[in-house]
């Protein structure tokens, strides 16, 4: 009785809590004998158990004594449609999911509420995948589309027919990928071959533009050629290399290369056009559909063709809204 009393008296914080937890898990001793050894109501302890379960760490942190209800708790109808979403789109992290449920459903929730309704639903994965950070950004900072374009190969391998190349024009300040092309070699006039793809799908080319997109690329051999240094001069292009043995400077061309990777790598391919065929459909993907966590949660598309201010008033508009009803009905149902 005193060790019950006692145990009442303290506020154990959530980290204790969750040693108490494994502590009472790996006990050689019956779960009785050891949460009497630690001083610990049964009750009490199973309670913890099942929050902990439910929520993670977070649900064992204290709660305030309080109504039954919050203002801000989301319905259970909004919860089943995030859930649903979930699993009609099981590749969305939380962060996206709860980007997407803003843009497609028009009612705001957080990332964190994402994540705690998922975990309760057990449907947070780990990653299947480790990603590369871009840890050093290059020093001129872009305030706009088409200032500087990263370029870079990457490589893949078709089965019974050896390795072709992926040769990319990105966008420096919506990371929108503006060109590629599947190479057999890396060659200056595969580059070339690219820009030109890239500069008519700008517009660029016939546009009336104070100053042509710089290319930022690193030292391979196919970027220091005198071929490819006199096409540029002849179009107007200035060039910029990144340091030597310091890829970091081109990491965002470095962090797209390695996205695509991870999810078209999971197949094995026969035939060069099956693999072409994969990389623009995920192309598209990434540049009209993929929430950018660096972009503010907006695609490339949308800010290369710059949409982003109308997205971002919009979002903030539904929050506002969001907000005001969930307030306006918690004081509903407390009349």
């Amino acid at each position: 009785m005193l060790a019950d009393a006692n145990c009442c008296l303290l506020r154990y914080p959530a980290s204790e809590k969750l040693e108490i937890i494994r502590l009472v898990e790996h006990s050689h001793l019956p779960i009785r004998r050891t949460l009497e050894k630690l001083g610990i109501p049964r009750m009490t302890f199973y309670r913890w158990y099942d929050r902990h379960r439910a929520f993670g760490l977070a649900g064992l942190e204290d709660r305030d004594s309080g109504p039954g209800r919050v203002w801000n708790r989301i319905s259970d109808d909004v919860r089943r449609e995030i859930v649903d979403l979930a699993l009609e789109e099981p590749e969305l992290s939380p962060r996206e999911l709860a980007v997407k449920f803003i843009d497609t459903k028009g009612y705001f929730v957080s990332e964190a509420s994402v994540y705690r309704l998922l975990k309760a639903h057990d449907l947070i994965t780990s990653p299947a995948f480790v990603v590369i950070k871009a840890a050093d950004a290059f020093k001129d900072k872009t305030t706009a589309p088409n200032q500087l374009w990263q370029t870079d190969f990457t490589y893949f391998k078709v089965i019974g027919w050896g390795w072709l190349y992926l040769s990319t024009i990105l966008d420096d300040y919506s990371r929108y990928i503006i060109a590629w092309k599947l190479c057999t070699t890396m060659r200056a006039e595969d580059v070339t071959e690219t820009l030109k793809l890239a500069l008519d799908a700008s517009g660029c080319d016939h546009a009336d533009v104070m100053h042509r997109p710089r290319l930022l690329s690193d030292n391979g051999s196919s970027y220091i050629s005198g071929d490819l240094a006199q096409w540029l001069e002849d179009q107007g292009m200035d060039h910029v290399r990144g340091a030597p043995n310091h890829p970091q400077t081109q990491g965002k061309i470095e962090r797209w290369h390695q996205t695509p990777k991870n999810r078209i790598l999971l197949e094995n391919y026969y035939l060069p056009g099956d693999l072409e065929g994969q990389i623009d459909a995920f192309v598209r993907h990434y540049n009209d559909h993929r929430y950018h966590e660096s972009l503010g949660n907006l695609t490339p598309a949308d800010v290369y063709f710059g949409r982003d201010r109308d997205i971002i008033e919009r979002r903030n508009a539904i929050k506002k809204l969001t907000i005001q009803n969930r307030r306006l009905s918690h004081r509903r149902n407390a009349a």
